[in-house]
């Protein structure tokens, strides 16, 4: 398995050197390898007193809770948005990637929410967050398509939270409905695509399309099946459809691809910390 693994190790570095554009699609694995994980003590230890008054299991699964007011809502996503965006900053793993990447003509496009691409360095005008960012506000009805960023308030609802609930006059409204406010998530049909998200649409367009019959490298890291068509499906017709391209993807439980796209695909169940590590030593 060691030497098969080692064989896998060449041939992505060889791909990689020999690219002419890389395209970096990261999922929530990448994220959970990052040491961003939605459970354990990471969780334990910063929601312990909402893991008592609510029963909570993980991370994922309380951002769905139906809290019954919106001052219990919003102290619990005051801590979650400060937690996984304003307490950590880029980890080993992003920075690497960004050396992985930098030196080619690259693009990232990610599911993930709590920007560690641009914390790593990747310049914003490279990044698609396409499923919306922690960092932002918007009106939960998408009255208006405008964000609004939130680090000053949520630093405020944290240090006024008291048996998991925010004082009533920090609940935030909307500027033009006075209605509810959420954060900027694609959970529903209200999704807000403001102009820097629709810039970034047309430039990862731009990227595909210069990109075209190119040697090209779909990095995909840790995309399951929770929205395939994002990432997962399009890499893979990509690769089908450009006989230069090469997928490299790693996933510890979904790994197995298209049929079509086997011999033009490199696959890793390994960690992708280590894996990301070892190629950054030759």
């Amino acid at each position: 398995m060691r030497n098969d693994y080692q064989v896998r190790l060449n041939q992505m570095m060889k791909r990689l050197e020999e690219a002419e554009y890389i395209l970096v699609g990261g999922g929530a694995g990448l994220s959970a390898a990052a040491g961003l994980d939605y459970t354990g003590e990471r969780f334990t230890n910063n929601f312990s007193s909402f893991i008592d008054k609510y029963g909570f299991t993980d991370l994922y699964s309380s951002s769905f809770y139906p809290f019954e007011t919106q001052e219990e809502r919003w102290a619990y996503w005051a801590k979650h948005i400060s937690v996984n965006l304003y307490e950590i900053d880029a980890t080993k793993l992003y920075e690497d990637l960004y050396q992985l990447v930098k030196d080619k003509k690259y693009f990232v496009i990610t599911t993930n929410v709590e920007s560690q691409f641009t914390k790593a360095g990747i310049p914003s005008d490279k990044v698609f967050e396409i499923q919306g960012n922690y960092g932002y506000l918007q009106c939960e009805r998408g009255c208006h398509q405008k964000l609004y960023y939130n680090e000053l308030v949520i630093k405020e609802m944290l240090e006024k939270t008291k048996d998991c609930r925010i004082p009533s006059s920090l609940v935030p409204k909307c500027p033009k409905c006075n209605g509810e406010m959420d954060v900027n998530l694609r959970h529903n049909e209200f999704f807000v695509q403001d102009d820097k998200w629709n810039q970034s649409d047309e430039l990862y367009r731009e990227f595909l399309q210069e990109a075209v019959d190119k040697k090209i490298v779909y990095l995909e890291l840790g995309v399951g099946f929770n929205t395939p068509g994002i990432i997962r499906y399009p890499f893979e017709k990509l690769t089908y459809h450009n006989k230069k391209a090469t997928l490299i993807r790693f996933n510890k439980n979904d790994h197995q691809g298209f049929q079509e796209n086997k011999k033009k695909t490199i696959t890793f169940t390994e960690d992708i910390q280590d894996t990301i590590m070892a190629i950054g030593k030759y």
